[in-house]
């Protein structure tokens, strides 16, 4: 098949470039450059110039805190851009994939979140995601629409690399205790869209599926593990959410169910401690 992944440039896009020359499919990349997806007429221009059987929908606007400043600009990527491409799919059978976000939820709950638990987002960004995953769904039948949670690689920027450079500057640092989740290495994340790409015609299961690593911790027990592979000297010291504000709500509870996709695509999904490791490998190799 012929694959299009657009936000090329970003932790999951960069992924899928490494993956793309082991695959049986052909895969194609597009960022900002070639196609924004903040403007409708680039989209569709763009779109229209390509010939193109699935497109793996990886660009976003991310930037959480930003997003409550720049609101105009996080509808349009987040929201509006998702309905263009969908519509698009819709009018040429191509199919898509598109990534969203635990941030849909308030994180009020105490228990692994479903696909079908009520979403309730906090933040600009959280809501324009929605929106982004309403759209899809008001054009296309067939999207598969995956959120995922707390997502970092060995390219871009993210929470491993920032408590990597932090962690070298700085004798100690305060973290969050009191947000609970589960870290997603990008690169398994990618592995995973590729597998449902693969098995299509035995498992073609459109709908909402939830991705993660297997585990759950907080934002500290991360910064530990960071500090204590990297082998960093650099004490981390519990805060509670109220003690680091920030512009946008976070949820303070975004643990995924992932049981929804281990069925469906018969996942061995990875512990993110494990998954941590072979990041930081991977950035020790790419120093070299």
């Amino acid at each position: 098949m012929k694959v299009l992944v657009t936000g090329a440039k970003g932790q999951l896009g960069s992924e899928f470039q490494d993956l793309a020359p082991t695959s049986d499919h052909r895969f194609s990349f597009c960022d900002i450059d070639e196609m924004d997806l903040s403007e409708e007429a680039s989209i569709n221009r763009y779109l229209k110039l390509h010939e193109i059987d699935v497109i793996i929908n990886c660009g976003a606007y991310t930037n959480v805190d930003g997003a409550e400043e720049n609101k105009s600009l996080a509808h349009a990527i987040n929201a509006q851009a998702p309905g263009i491409i969908a519509k698009h799919c819709s009018r040429n059978n191509v199919r898509l994939i598109h990534i969203s976000t635990d941030y849909v939820f308030d994180g009020q709950g105490h228990t692994p979140i479903t696909e079908d638990d009520k979403p309730n987002p906090l933040s600009v960004y959280g809501s324009t995601k929605l929106k982004g995953e309403r759209n899809i769904v008001r054009e296309l039948e067939n999207a598969y629409i995956i959120r995922t949670s707390w997502v970092y690689s060995s390219y871009g920027k993210n929470f491993v690399k920032t408590m990597l450079r932090l962690g070298k500057e700085r004798g100690s640092l305060n973290v969050v205790y009191d947000q609970i989740g589960t870290p997603t290495y990008a690169h398994d994340l990618a592995k995973v869209i590729i597998h449902i790409l693969d098995h299509w015609k035995n498992k073609d299961k459109p709908g909402i599926y939830h991705y993660a690593n297997h585990g759950a911790i907080s934002w500290y027990d991360f910064a530990k593990a960071i500090f204590e592979l990297g082998e960093i000297d650099c004490q981390v010291n519990p805060i509670r959410s109220s003690e680091f504000p920030t512009t946008a709500v976070r949820p303070y509870f975004s643990l995924l169910s992932k049981e929804k996709a281990c069925k469906t695509f018969n996942l061995a999904i990875p512990y993110w401690k494990d998954s941590l490791i072979k990041c930081l490998e991977r950035m020790e190799l790419q120093k070299l």
